[in-house]
């Protein structure tokens, strides 16, 4: 029997030290070493995988070469058949990556791979699950839709009998659900721990590129959003996605916070319903769907997500402190740049606001962070104070500077667009957005202004 070692790892970043210490060296964090017992590097376990030598993606020993001598051909990506998914990705799932997507239990992250395993008709998929059973899984595939006929379930969470099953199966898609579920018997800890989850990775990010095979993995997030395990976790992956939403609340976001492959400011969105998550095409359209009249604190700001232009609803909401120190509260805005916007308001427009609790809430659950959307917050602001609606039929697309000022925002032909596409007819912009852009050619009165006075005028006379 091998000889058995214990070593503490830190559970945020995953450093390792021979004894057990109050403070992180490498993250700073308190508290967060943990004791496992792991077997020493040099011992083998049966069953560990190993690129067969008649495998086309096989690797043979590396040797430097001259970076001009290197001949790069542009790789295919493979059609997911979800729009949203492959805008998300880039284009589509590259052959060899390591995709993870974390999320809120509950959220619909197995529903989102089982429907993509579904989806992928032409490929032989293998679902790997190590928290369901294959009568769940069934269950969950018959509300989808038509069954895949090479969609095959495995319910293992041993990685060399997965690796077993792999070698024999050969599929072209590899999902995991979840990494925390699995354990290597390369390591002696349990599953979930430091080093297993860092283990499995590893034995599947090495499958991964030497096979060329993708591989999405599954993961779970702790009670402040970040994605369980070591943070090298999210190092050692292509992509790492975040599947957001309320679980009380039909829809669903699919983020990128790293991508090898493409933008990390993409956005999905999906709406979930009793045969699965459909996919929103048009999200501009839903997320003003619940405008039947003008009222008071509502403006419509043009924003951008990746290269996808939205119309979001701003709704603000301004009434007297009664209790003795204002409050200010954001939703979906930061809230920081919330109060310099109300400064701003208070010294140059002359708004008396300091005796006033502020609320601001960004409708549809998004959380955007575009500075196209000041002078949109402001205009709310103002709007609930004065309980002067804003005409349904005016959006508006400027960033506001702390002198007053309008400023430009970048790809406003995008935002022109969109905003004539579903009907509106007058949008505030910046005049030094103006410049050298062929106002005429759009079916939407633009408004070029130099400061946020002549906005509110025009908005309330």
């Amino acid at each position: 029997m091998a000889k058995l070692k214990t070593l503490y790892f830190c559970q945020t970043c995953g450093a390792q030290s021979a004894k057990w210490i109050g403070r992180c060296p490498s993250c700073g964090e308190w508290n967060t070493y943990v004791e496992e017992v792991i077997q020493k590097e040099d011992t083998q376990v049966a069953g560990s995988w190993k690129p067969p030598t008649t495998s086309p993606g096989a690797k043979t020993t590396s040797k430097p070469r001259v970076i001009g001598e290197i001949h790069y051909e542009e790789e295919s990506r493979f059609d997911t058949n979800d729009s949203e998914l492959n805008r998300v990705l880039g284009g589509g799932l590259v052959p060899g990556s390591l995709v993870l997507i974390g999320g809120e239990p509950g959220i619909g992250k197995s529903t989102l791979m089982l429907q993509i395993a579904m989806s992928l008709q032409q490929m032989k998929v293998l679902y790997i699950s190590g928290e369901e059973s294959e009568q769940q899984i069934k269950m969950r595939a018959e509300r989808l839709g038509p069954q895949h006929p090479q969609c095959y379930i495995l319910t293992e969470t041993n990685t060399q009998n997965i690796f077993k099953q792999i070698d024999q199966l050969q599929p072209n898609v590899v999902i995991v659900d979840s990494i925390q579920t699995l354990h290597s018997g390369l390591v002696e800890s349990g599953a979930g721990s430091v080093s297993q989850v860092r283990e499995c990775t590893a034995e599947l990010l090495k499958y991964a590129k030497e096979t060329g095979v993708p591989v999405l993995l599954i993961g779970h997030i702790t009670k402040d959003g970040s994605i369980a395990g070591p943070k090298i976790l999210e190092h050692m992956v292509d992509t790492v996605l975040q599947f957001e939403g309320d679980r009380h609340l039909s829809y669903r976001i699919l983020r990128t916070t790293k991508n090898r492959f493409g933008s990390t400011s993409e956005l999905g969105i999906y709406e979930m319903q009793g045969t699965g998550l459909r996919q929103v095409s048009n999200p501009s359209e839903i997320l003003l769907s619940q405008r039947t009249e003008s009222l008071s604190g509502m403006a419509i700001g043009a924003t951008l997500e990746g290269n996808r232009p939205l119309l979001v609803e701003v709704q603000a909401l301004v009434t007297p402190a009664t209790y003795g120190t204002p409050q200010r509260s954001a939703t979906g805005f930061d809230a920081k740049r919330l109060n310099m916007l109300l400064a701003v308001l208070e010294k140059r427009s002359g708004l008396r606001l300091g005796q006033h609790d502020v609320f601001l809430n960004i409708a549809g659950g998004l959380r955007l962070d575009d500075p196209a959307l000041d002078v949109a917050v402001c205009a709310a602001v103002v709007s609930s104070l004065n309980d002067l609606p804003i005409p349904g039929n005016v959006c508006l697309a400027a960033e506001v500077g702390l002198s007053g000022e309008i400023r430009a925002v970048s790809r406003l032909d995008q935002r022109l667009s969109e905003a004539e596409k579903l009907g509106f007819q007058e949008m505030y912009i910046s005049q030094f957005n103006a410049r050298g852009l062929d106002l005429a050619r759009y079916g939407i009165r633009a408004h070029p202004v130099g400061r946020l006075d002549e906005v509110l005028s025009g908005l309330f006379g």
